[in-house]
C-alpha cells in the first residue's frame, strides 16, 4: 500500500471535517447557519456537475462511459439487497428498518463523491469527468429496490402520497442541479466554461472546506444525541462501506476503467445517502426510525469514508491498476 491512506489527512478538506468533529465533540457553540449550508451545496453540485460536463465535452461520449453507467445503476440497484440480509440477520432490525436502511447504502453521498474527488486529484490519480453522471445515476435505484424490500412502502398511502414519493426520488434537488449542470457543462464546452470558471474553480475547495466543517459539527452531534444505535448496528455501518468500496474498485478495474476512476467508483459504492434518500424514506415509509438511518449513514459511514475508507480504496486501485485482478 502507498501513502495514499496517510495523504487523506494532510488535505484541508478533511482537515476542516476533523475541526467540526473536534468543536462539537468539545460542546463548542461553533456553528454554519442554515441557509449558507443550502447555499453551499447547491454551489458544490453545480460546480461538481458543470466540471463534468466539459470534460466529457472535451472527450466525447465512449463504450467505457455507456459501461460505467451501466455498471453504476446495477450496483445502486443491488447492494441494498446485500445491506438488507446483513442488517436483518446480524443486525435484529425489522423488515421495514432494514429495507429503509438498506436503501441508504445503496445510494450515495454527494459531499462524499466531491471530497474523493479533491484527494484522488492531490494523490495524482484524479477521477474522470464522466463519474459525475455514474453519481447521478446511481442516486434513485438503491430508492425502488429498498421500497421493494420493505414490501413496497406503505401500502396505505393515497395516490397523492405515492406521487409525492416518486417525485422526490426523480426530481430531487440533487439529481436535477447534477444532471442539469452536467448537460450545460457538455454543451457548453471548455470555452463557455472558461466564463464562469473564475467563479466553479477559485472558491470550490474554500467553499468544501466550510462545507465540511459543517458536516462535521452535524455528524458529531447526531452521534452525542442519538439513542437508537446499537454495537451491531455500529459494526454494519463500518463494513458496508468497506465490503461494498472494495468490491467497486475491483468492478471498476473490471470494466476499463483508469486507476482515480476506478477508486472514485469504489468510494460511490461505499458512501451512503443522507440527503435524497432520506427525504424519500420520510414519504414513502413513515414508520422506519431516521434515528437509525441518519445516524448510520451520517454520523457513522460518512466520517469513516471522508477520514479513513477514500485514502484505503485510493490505494486499492493504485495497486490492483495494472490490470491485476
Amino acid at each position: 500500500m502507498d501513502a495514499a491512506a496517510l495523504q487523506t489527512f494532510t488535505s484541508p478538506v478533511v482537515l476542516f471535517f476533523l475541526l467540526g468533529l473536534l468543536a462539537a465533540f468539545i460542546r463548542s457553540d461553533l456553528a454554519i447557519p442554515e441557509a449558507i449550508a443550502k447555499g453551499m451545496s447547491l454551489y458544490l453540485m453545480a460546480a461538481i456537475g458543470l466540471k463534468g460536463g466539459v470534460a466529457v465535452s472535451k472527450s466525447g461520449m465512449s463504450g467505457t462511459i455507456a459501461v460505467a453507467l451501466g455498471a453504476g445503476i446495477a450496483a445502486s440497484f443491488l447492494i441494498p439487497f446485500i445491506a438488507y440480509a446483513v442488517l436483518k440477520t446480524f443486525g435484529k432490525l425489522d423488515k421495514l428498518n432494514s429495507g429503509a436502511v438498506a436503501a441508504h447504502y445503496g445510494s450515495v453521498s454527494v459531499v462524499t463523491y466531491v471530497t474523493a474527488v479533491e484527494i484522488l486529484e492531490f494523490s495524482a490519480v484524479p477521477a474522470a469527468g464522466f463519474m459525475v453522471a455514474v453519481l447521478a445515476a446511481m442516486e434513485t435505484p438503491a430508492i425502488l429496490s429498498g421500497l421493494m424490500l420493505a414490501k413496497g412502502g406503505d401500502k396505505d398511502a393515497t395516490a397523492d402520497e405515492r406521487r409525492e414519493m416518486m417525485k422526490e426520488v426523480f426530481l430531487n434537488a440533487s439529481v436535477v442541479l447534477l444532471l442539469g449542470s452536467f448537460a450545460i457543462g457538455i454543451v457548453a464546452g471548455p470555452s463557455g466554461f472558461a466564463e464562469v470558471s473564475p467563479f466553479f474553480e477559485a472558491g470550490f475547495k474554500g467553499v468544501l472546506c466550510i462545507f465540511l466543517l459543517d458536516m462535521g459539527l452535524i455528524a458529531a452531534r447526531r452521534v452525542l444525541s442519538s439513542r437508537a444505535i446499537t454495537w451491531r448496528l455500529t459494526i454494519i455501518a463500518l463494513a458496508l462501506p468497506t465490503f461494498n468500496g472494495i468490491l467497486g474498485v475491483f468492478a471498476g478495474t473490471a470494466i476499463g476503467l483508469d486507476v482515480g476512476s476506478a477508486a472514485a467508483f469504489g468510494v460511490l459504492c461505499a458512501s451512503a445517502s443522507y440527503i435524497a434518500v432520506p427525504a424519500a424514506m420520510r414519504l414513502a415509509l413513515p414508520q422506519a426510525d431516521p434515528g437509525v438511518y441518519l445516524t448510520m449513514s451520517l454520523s457513522i459511514t460518512f466520517p469513516f469514508n471522508i477520514l479513513i475508507n477514500i485514502g484505503l480504496l485510493t490505494a486499492l486501485s493504485k495497486l490492483i491498476g495494472g490490470g491485476v485482478i
